[in-house]
């Protein structure tokens, strides 16, 4: 049985070949974006919308702008953190000292 959602009497492929037989394409522009590397990206987006100021290159993957001369720095990459690091940054050493001796007295209530 087939399932449901299919489309019967169809298959990949069967749809239109030429663009004058699916109809009318919307009007478009193309805008140049220069990324850090010097890779040139030209997305072509629909005439009536503001293209956006940045955009991924396609070729390294860094922001690219429409400026050549001055393009968007390359994003600063910040090393790995693990959960130890993210909790010493939001306490001090006397915290954590304090937190740990509430821990061990409630650990030593509990025991007894």
């Amino acid at each position: 049985m087939a399932a449901g959602n299919a489309i019967r009497g169809t298959r990949v492929g069967s749809g239109p070949m030429r663009w004058a037989e699916r109809g009318d394409q919307a009007p478009r522009r193309s805008v140049t974006y220069w990324c850090a590397n010097g890779h040139v990206t030209e997305p072509a987006f629909a005439a009536e919308i503001t293209p956006p100021d940045t955009w991924d290159c396609s070729r390294c993957g860094l922001p690219a702008g429409q400026d050549r001369q001055a393009p968007p720095e390359r994003p600063k990459v910040e090393p790995y953190k693990s959960h130890l690091a993210y909790v010493k940054e939001r306490r001090s050493d006397a915290d954590g000292e304090a937190i740990l001796q509430e821990a061990l007295a409630r650990m030593r209530q509990h025991r007894s």
